[in-house]
């Protein structure tokens, strides 16, 4: 027996083989079982009211396939093995309805393809996994929003390039974070509305020649519009790009800031506690408090982007056509994606939602770091009538000696500024003693700083009120969407209710 014959006689000699069976097609079908039913069922409803609207099939046959419909056992479907009697869910479902209604179930599948209908189910699971996204992002956004609201006054110093920079809140961080997030909620919108257009209709890749009514199926489906173009309807991926696109952003972001948090609280930094139902202790060292929920935050969120990437990478360089490679085989890196950014968001709230902030030390640190010594660059353009940057070359001067003499920011005297303007322009400067104090305050410069967008308490309360106007609007947006969708099954299943228990 040749090598040929020995695989042939391992493998079959019908399709499916056993290798691509286990490789391919039964894992295929457990992802589509899983994700795909209902979408499935909801396009059988619609494309069935449809025809029957347009008179493509009688009345009477419509009946009778709704029926057949209503009938089926979603849970055992669910629950069955792939048996390579079909080559997947769709036709394990069609025959299932052949077995109820008789040959006359084979008419639903007129002026359509498993093409326009593989392309609607996944837009239709992703539009639902992408609405739970959005809604744990707005989740995690609200508790920021708290948690800025109680840290206006918080004094903490801000950071670049990983050293001190200039004195700021701890209100003025977070909303940084919270504006990063409402980007990504608008990203977020945007794609959703990209991806909630019906593909149904365009059937294999160019209509049908019967006369259908693709706007219908649209509007039965809960879309926004429809993707008028039919080659389009079935080769387009940019739907998916753009939402793997989006998440992998949001990621990106979220973990930027997660690695902040973990810095913070370290017993070094000593900012940040996390609460005890997030942390966990050490098997030998008593003492550790562990943020662990941080941690796993991040490496989910790293896990999230892969994914992200993975789907981007397998739509790269394919045939701009209907191909496998955008479908069944990539789908699940999208889901997993998405509920990765769900359940990061949710725990990431409840873990900033509890943790203790150690005001005193942020406060302290601020006192006594030289982060503030812009203000006092400032003070001297406007008091000494000299350019800013020679009231740089001062502060600046002002730093190295005080540090040379082991001398903290509040603790800098008149006498040093003076020897500093000295060896910089020549003379002792027009600064008095309280200006020179409410300079090195860190208070005072994060109060003085009351532009748009600047740290400035009053500032920060007025910046986190349209926040949350802003989060209204998210949040009726959401609302409405889901509606949308909740309705169109609620009408899909309203309609062949009537059917069924009344004469068409």
């Amino acid at each position: 027996m040749n090598y040929r014959e020995r695989i042939i006689q391992s493998e079959g000699r019908t399709f499916p083989g056993k290798t691509y069976t286990e490789v391919v097609l039964s894992p295929s079908y457990d992802e589509a079982k899983k994700h795909f039913l209902d979408p499935m069922m909801a396009i059988h409803k619609a494309h069935l009211i449809m025809l029957t609207e347009k008179r493509l099939i009688s009345p009477e046959e419509g009946k009778r396939i709704a029926e057949a419909i209503r009938s089926l056992d979603l849970q055992s479907i669910r629950e069955s093995d792939y048996s390579g009697e079909v080559e997947d869910l769709f036709f394990q479902v069609e025959r299932e309805l052949l077995n109820q209604a008789g040959d006359i179930a084979g008419n639903l599948h007129i002026a359509r393809s498993r093409n326009d209908m593989g392309i609607t189910m996944c837009r239709l699971t992703l539009r639902d996994k992408v609405q739970t996204a959005i809604s744990s992002v707005l989740f995690l956004k609200e508790h920021l929003l708290e948690f800025a609201n109680e840290h206006v006054e918080t004094l903490m110093i801000g950071y670049t390039h990983t050293q001190q920079a200039q004195p700021t809140t701890l209100a003025h961080y977070i909303m940084a974070v919270v504006d990063s997030l409402s980007r990504d909620m608008r990203r977020l919108m945007s794609a959703y509305h990209q991806l909630n257009q019906s593909p149904m209709g365009a059937a294999a890749i160019t209509t049908s020649g019967f006369n259908i009514d693709r706007e219908r199926v649209m509007e039965l489906l809960g879309f926004d519009g429809l993707i008028e173009n039919s080659y389009d309807a079935i080769a387009g991926a940019d739907y998916i790009a753009e939402v793997m696109t989006v998440t992998q952003i949001t990621a990106i972001s979220l973990g930027r800031f997660v690695q902040d948090l973990l810095l913070w609280s370290t017993q070094e930094f000593d900012v940040l506690r996390v609460s005890d139902p997030y942390v966990q202790t050490s098997s030998i060292m008593p003492q550790k408090r562990n943020p662990v929920s941080l941690e796993h935050s991040r490496a989910l969120l790293s896990s999230c982007i892969g994914n992200t990437q993975t789907a981007l990478t397998m739509i790269h360089n394919t045939p701009f056509g209907d191909i496998n490679d955008t479908e069944d085989d990539m789908q699940p890196f999208a889901w997993r994606s998405l509920g990765l950014l769900d359940k990061v968001c949710r725990l990431l709230a409840c873990v900033i939602g509890t943790a203790e902030v150690n005001k005193e030390k942020l406060r302290e640190r601020a006192k006594g770091s030289f982060a503030n010594i812009t203000e006092l660059a400032d003070e001297l353009v406007r008091t000494e009538a000299i350019s800013f940057r020679k009231a740089h070359h001062i502060a600046s001067r002002v730093v190295k000696n005080a540090i040379s003499q082991g001398i903290a920011a509040h603790e800098v005297t008149l006498n040093l500024v003076n020897e500093a303007a000295q060896e910089v322009i020549g003379r002792p400067l027009l600064l008095d003693e309280a200006k020179l104090r409410q300079s090195l305050d860190p208070e005072y410069f994060v109060t003085v700083r009351s532009l748009p967008g600047g740290p400035n308490p009053d500032e920060m309360r007025r910046m986190i009120a349209l926040r949350r106007n802003q989060q209204d609007e998210h949040q009726a947006w959401l609302k409405d969407a889901k509606e949308k969708s909740q309705q169109s099954q609620y009408h899909l299943d309203s309609v062949l209710e009537q059917w069924c228990e009344h004469n068409v």
